[in-house]
C-alpha cells in the first residue's frame, strides 16, 4: 500500500482547529511568563548564539539550588513558531523542582536543519556552562527530532571539555527521526533536503551510547506515520543498548498532546519529572 506522505505529515490539515489551539497557547504562555516574572522565577531572552532567535527563556522552581536542568525545544517543522508560544510547557517541570530553559532557534529556509542541530547544541553547552551539570531534553515534533539529536550527540568530539553524558536522557513528543519521507512533500521547499542530507540528519541512524534513556511518545489520534516514527526509534535504540519507551497518549492529537506538560499533576509531567531527576551531576 502506498503511503501518502503529504497527508500523513500535514498536521495542520489533520487538526483544522489548530489556529484556536495556537491562540490558546499564546494566552497561556503570556500568563505563565507574567506569573513567573512576578514571582522572580524567570529570566527571559538569554542569548546563547549570535542571532536574535538563538535565545533561551529560563523558568525556575521555588528552590533551585542543585535542581535538575531541562531544555524544552518547540516544533513547527523547523520553519515556524516561536518559543514564546510554549512558556507554559515549563510549568509541570518547574512545579516538580526542575529548572527549564525554553529554547529558540533560527528557522528554515534561512538556515538548514543541520544548522539548527548545531544551534541547539550550543544552547546545551550554554546551560551546561551555567549550571555545571548534565541536561534533560524535552522536544515536540521537530523539537522531538532535536531532542533525540542531543541525546545521540558525541559531545567531546565537538566540545573537548564537555562530558560524554552531557545529555544522557530525553523525552520526544511526536518527533520525526527518519527524515527520508519529508524529501518528497511540500514542506521540503523550505527544508531543502535531498536523500543524503535526510539520512545524515536522521537520529534514527545515529549511533546511540548504551545506557542512554529516551522516551518517544505521540498522540493516539495522530497519523500512522507519526506513530511509526516514534515506535521505530524506540525499537532501534533499544536494540543498541539504550533504555527506551514508546507510548501513545490517549485522546490527543499532534498539538493537544503537549498540553499535559503544563499540568503539574499529569501522567506526562510525572514521567518527565522522574526522568529529569535521574540526570545526576
Amino acid at each position: 500500500m502506498t503511503v501518502d506522505y503529504e497527508v500523513e505529515y500535514n498536521n495542520r490539515a489533520r487538526v483544522p482547529e489548530h489556529p484556536e489551539i495556537f491562540a490558546r497557547w499564546t494566552r497561556e504562555a503570556e500568563d505563565f511568563r507574567a506569573e513567573a516574572l512576578k514571582a522572580g522565577r524567570a529570566e527571559l531572552g538569554l542569548s546563547y548564539g549570535d542571532t536574535p532567535r538563538q535565545s533561551l527563556d529560563l523558568f525556575f522552581p521555588g528552590a533551585f539550588e542543585g535542581a535538575p536542568v531541562a531544555i524544552f525545544v518547540h516544533g513547527g517543522w523547523w520553519r515556524s513558531l516561536d518559543p514564546s508560544l510554549f512558556s507554559q510547557m515549563a510549568h509541570g517541570l518547574t512545579s516538580n523542582g526542575v529548572v527549564v530553559g525554553v529554547a529558540g532557534y533560527d528557522l528554515c529556509p534561512n538556515v538548514g536543519i543541520g544548522d539548527i542541530i548545531a544551534q541547539i547544541r550550543r544552547a546545551c553547552i550554554f546551560m551546561w556552562q551555567r549550571y555545571n551539570r548534565p541536561l534533560f531534553l524535552v522536544g515536540h515534533s521537530a523539537g522531538g527530532h532535536l531532542a533525540a539529536a542531543m541525546v545521540a550527540t558525541d559531545w567531546p568530539s565537538l566540545y573537548p571539555k564537555a562530558p560524554t553524558d552531557l545529555v544522557p536522557a530525553g523525552y520526544a513528543i511526536s518527533g520525526v527521526f527518519d527524515l527520508a519521507p519529508l524529501t518528497g512533500i511540500s514542506i521540503n521547499q523550505d527544508l531543502k533536503l535531498d536523500a543524503t542530507a535526510a539520512r545524515e540528519l536522521s537520529p534514527l541512524y545515529w549511533p546511540i551510547q548504551p545506557g542512554r534513556v529516551f522516551d518517544a511518545v505521540c498522540g493516539a489520534l495522530e497519523s500512522s506515520e507519526f506513530k511509526r516514527q516514534s515506535r521505530v526509534l524506540a525499537e532501534a535504540w533499544q536494540q543498541d543498548g539504550a533504555q527506551t519507551r514508546f507510548a501513545e497518549i490517549p485522546g490527543t492529537n499532534h498539538f493537544t498532546v503537549i498540553d499535559a506538560l503544563a499540568d503539574p499533576q499529569s501522567a506526562m509531567t510525572t514521567r518527565v519529572s522522574e526522568l529529569a531527576h535521574t540526570v545526576k551531576p
